[in-house]
């Protein structure tokens, strides 16, 4: 009994330097919306100044604490300055990568300057032993704990009794209205990133006579202190406090068992991480008064003839190189496979992993013990390694149905990091006797001595062939109907699942493709030795990986090659020692640095760039040669582009879909008659009730309209029909179908489709790719024959016709950046009438369009219904245009249906006069 609670009293003091960083997060969260991954490090650069001007130069320890705490808040403001601020108008993945990008920075400075290796730091807090409850413990564990209390308490009534924490909350809830009442959010933000970084470097400062001071273990402090952040979700400082402690007890509970539990010990962090995070199933909310802008994304087009004289080229470069370039050159191209498997996830899904190294360590491990235990060859223990790490990859998935953004990176990155301890760092598993891996001997290849011990070139022509492969695949997932899907998925997941698209399934795609490819990755890496050795699969090498993705373009698949030379013991590296002798060394900063200007003046990346200097080069040629070549411009410019001939930022009508219109037959944009009978309907949200009991029918071929004053439960009723929202009870029914317990996805499947309020394109697709990734349903098989053929069809008859309706045959090519805005509303209606379906839902479709373009849309909303035979549910403002078009009309109030009739018998009921028409007589009805 006294063990457990000495241990328990051992715990607190851990525990309360977990929330004490897990503080400063919280600081940095609530003044600038950013959650600081590189809070770890800034926390470590100060720990390290304090160390070196206390034991190098002599100064005494509370004037070097004092220092060291300083040297962190400047790092934190500088860190606003020069990487957040500037990307304020960027993408939540460009934020997120920006503090990646510091971490890589101080980390690479620090390794430098200091090594890995762990320093013993003597403690300067009273050290004695106490005794409570008949346990004895050190004193220092009890001051830690008291310092946490108090500044817990200092930080409490700060924010909740000054008027620097009422601006605070106030910029955190609307900067709009801040900077209106004079509040700066710069201001605000900057101070709250020196304070959340001072936290991070005392907190440094006090922890390392318990860990030790070293690199990587101030770095992945990270970890514990978000775990405790996000109990008391990203906001409450005695909640924080309180997951800290909490998390600090367990562990150090755990740690009684001895090694044998060491990795579970380790692995707490995460387990809070994966409750809190699936539990509440919900993104932190990332504020921006601006739209956020996705990197762009290639085509995806293969030229065969320029690929196959680039792996020629490549293949006589590597015959002729020494072993040293041939395994700088291996380096390059296995590092060029990990960013590969990036691409797939976050570039084409947009799902921020960082789990790219736990991946490739699992394929290493599953190949080594396939070679090492039962005797495989290579050739089967790489395919054992590749699709064993698939089901693995799917595991990673999970969180991201229920989580995205920035809190999917964290689960990733904690799972990876309890991978790493558990299995890769065990020596149980990870070893065999006598060696420092698992030993796999020396490899062959269908009978050929590929050993990268005695034959480095062929091991890394292997490995050439191996990246052209895969990228060959991801190059034909992105042209295909599954890569659509995935890039709808990345644009905007509502909208997708309006469209029939299985959000979940997408994601489960994405993830179970980039973990094979960084599986084949982790196979080539280990196998290249005859020793499979996990040191280099840590998992915090996964950040290094999403930044150097980030620097190649994270949706072009020629950014791998370009991105792999930053670092470490790659062609680049090598090079630098040619140019500069020592200049591989400092690979790691150089990296760091181009990172932050890459993200600061082109988010885009090389692979953008590229494209953009070889279209205008190719344009440049062609001029010369004469206007009979002006017709391969496009394509001519996109081979260079991509380098590789995989892939280009220009337009490429090879790539582009199958427009040809099949010849439409009189009844071919005939949606199927499913009449929808909506009964009971209410929602509620806490304990307000948007939508109280409302019943209603809609038939084929008959247009109903849904009106009612702001916030009578208009929207909330179409998103309670079509499934977006799980606070609805009643009955839904299409035809003879129940549909009330179906997912969006599969109600659009059965003939429910809907426009939004907010239109929700995907703005970074043309035209033309949001309505196939309306049209297109991929059978069972397409996953797996879109690796291989993408193939392509023309449009349906039916998808034709809505475009000549729609007035867009001249757009179909375009951006849909490029749209009016009276055209992109077209576009949202005719996307949803691409899905055919039984009943159209239209929420506030003539929102912000003129007279002229309202009187042609109710046009075109009856010709829906009569010509197409569609049923509409039309919510609309504009009363006139709703009396005009509709054939019923239903009438809310706050929630409640206070009447149902024809246009004319509404305008002369007098509640809805009272309530919603006032004194307009029957008459005034527009005809």
């Amino acid at each position: 009994m006294d063990d457990i609670l000495r241990f328990a009293l051992l715990g607190l003091g851990l525990g309360a330097l977990y929330a004490l960083t897990a503080h400063g997060i919280v600081l940095v969260y609530r003044g600038s919306g950013v959650l600081n991954f590189a809070h770890g490090a800034i926390g470590m650069a100060g720990a390290y100044v304090q160390w070196e001007l206390a034991v190098n130069h002599g100064v005494p320890y509370w004037p070097a604490v004092a220092c060291g705490v300083l040297g962190s808040t400047v790092l934190g403001v500088l860190t606003h300055l020069l990487v957040i601020r500037p990307l304020r108008r960027a993408s939540s993945l460009a934020r997120l990568v920006g503090t990646l990008a510091v971490f890589i920075v101080l980390t690479a400075v620090a390794v430098k300057r200091y090594g890995d290796s762990v320093q013993l730091v003597p403690a300067k807090l009273p050290s004695g032993l106490v005794e409570i409850a008949g346990a004895t413990v050190s004193e220092d564990r009890i001051w830690l704990l008291g310092i946490a209390v108090v500044v817990t308490a200092a930080l409490h009534a700060l924010y909740k009794r000054t008027l620097f924490g009422l601006g605070t909350t106030a910029v955190a809830e609307n900067q709009g209205a801040a900077a209106s009442l004079g509040w700066s959010a710069d201001l605000i933000a900057a101070a709250n990133w020196g304070l959340g970084s001072a936290l991070a470097g005392l907190t440094g400062i006090l922890i390392v006579p318990v860990i030790g001071l070293s690199v990587t273990g101030l770095t992945t402090l990270l970890l514990s202190a978000l775990a405790a952040a996000l109990v008391g979700r990203f906001s409450s400082f005695p909640v924080t406090l309180a997951g800290g402690l909490v998390i600090g007890v367990v562990q150090s509970e755990l740690t009684r068992f001895g090694s044998d539990v060491t990795g579970l010990a380790a692995s707490v962090p995460f387990l809070v991480i994966a409750l809190m995070l699936v539990a509440r199933g919900r993104a932190l909310p990332l504020r921006g008064t601006f739209l956020e802008r996705l990197p762009a994304l290639g085509t995806g087009r293969v030229r065969p003839v320029p690929l196959a004289l680039a792996v020629v080229t490549g293949l006589l470069l590597i015959g002729v190189s020494s072993p040293l370039w041939a395994d700088a050159i291996t380096n390059t191209l296995v590092l060029s496979l990990i960013i590969l498997s990036i691409i797939v996830v976050t570039g084409y899904a947009g799902q921020v992993s960082l789990a790219a190294y736990a991946l490739a360590g699992t394929g290493a491990f599953i190949a080594g013990h396939a070679a090492a235990d039962w005797g495989w060859p290579f050739e089967l223990a790489l395919l054992a390694g590749v699709l064993g790490t698939v089901p693995i990859g799917l595991l990673f998935a999970l969180p991201a149905v229920r989580t995205r953004g920035v809190n999917l990176a964290i689960i990733t990155l904690g799972l990876g990091t309890t991978l790493e301890t558990m299995v890769f760092q065990n020596t149980d598993l990870s070893t065999t006797p006598g060696s420092d891996g698992i030993a796999v001997g020396k490899q062959t290849l269908f009978g050929i001595d590929i050993s990268g011990v005695d034959h480095p070139q062929r091991y890394a022509a292997v490995v050439l062939v191996m990246l052209v492969a895969a990228t060959l695949v991801v190059a034909n997932v992105r042209r295909s109907r599954t890569g659509r899907r995935l890039i709808a998925v990345r644009a905007n997941e509502r909208a997708a699942a309006a469209l029939g698209i299985d959000v979940r399934a997408a994601k489960l795609y994405a993830f179970g493709l980039s973990a094979a490819i960084a599986a084949l990755a982790g196979v080539l890496t280990g196998f290249r030795s005859t020793s499979v050795v996990f040191a280099d699969f840590a998992s915090f090498e996964s950040i290094t990986a999403l930044g150097l993705a980030v620097i190649g373009g994270v949706g072009f698949l020629v950014g791998p090659l370009f991105a792999a030379t930053f670092a470490a013991g790659t062609v680049g590296a090598r090079f630098g020692d040619l140019v500069l002798p020592g200049l591989s060394e400092w690979m790691p900063l150089i990296g760091g640095i181009i990172l932050v200007l890459t993200l600061v003046g082109n988010q885009d990346g090389i692979g953008r760039e590229v494209g953009k200097q070889a279209a205008a080069a190719e344009r440049r040629l062609l001029s010369k040669r004469g206007p009979k070549h002006a017709g391969v411009s496009q394509d001519a410019a996109a081979e260079v582009a991509e380098g590789t001939a995989v892939g280009t930022a220009e337009g490429d009508e090879s790539a582009a879909p199958d427009v040809r219109p099949a010849a439409p037959s009189q009844s071919s944009h005939r949606a199927p008659g499913l009449p929808l009978r909506v009964r009971d309907l209410t929602v509620r949200y806490g304990g307000v009730v948007a939508v109280d009991g409302l019943s209603f029918d809609i038939e084929p071929g008959r247009v109903v309209g849904l009106i009612g004053p702001n916030g009578a439960g208009k929207t909330s009723a179409i998103d309670a029909v079509t499934g977006f929202t799980r606070a609805a009870s009643g009955s839904v029914r299409l035809g003879d179908r129940d549909v009330t317990r179906l997912p969006v996805h599969r109600r659009a499947g059965s003939g429910l489709s809907r426009s939004f309020q907010s239109l929700e394109l995907f703005e970074d697709m043309s035209v033309l790719d949001n309505l196939y990734a309306a049209c297109d349903r991929p059978g069972p098989w397409t996953y797996l024959k879109d690796l291989v053929r993408p193939g392509s069809r023309p449009l349906p008859a039916h998808v034709l016709v809505a475009v000549r309706e729609f007035g867009l045959e001249g757009a179909l090519d375009r951006p849909v950046g490029d749209l009016s805005y009276g055209e992109r509303r077209l576009l949202a209606i005719a996307r949803a009438v691409a899905t055919s379906p039984s009943v159209l839902l239209l929420d506030e479709p003539a929102a912000g369009l003129s007279d002229d373009e309202s009187r042609e849309l109710a046009h075109l909303v009856r010709r829906l219904a009569e010509d197409w035979g569609m049923g509409v549910l039309l919510v609309e403002h504009d009363v006139d245009m709703v009396m005009s078009v509709c054939d019923e009309v239903v009438v809310l109030d706050f929630g409640r249906r206070i009447c149902v009739g024809t246009p004319e018998e509404v305008r002369g009921d007098p509640a809805v006069r009272a309530a919603y028409l006032g004194d307009l007589a029957p008459e005034e009805v527009a005809p």
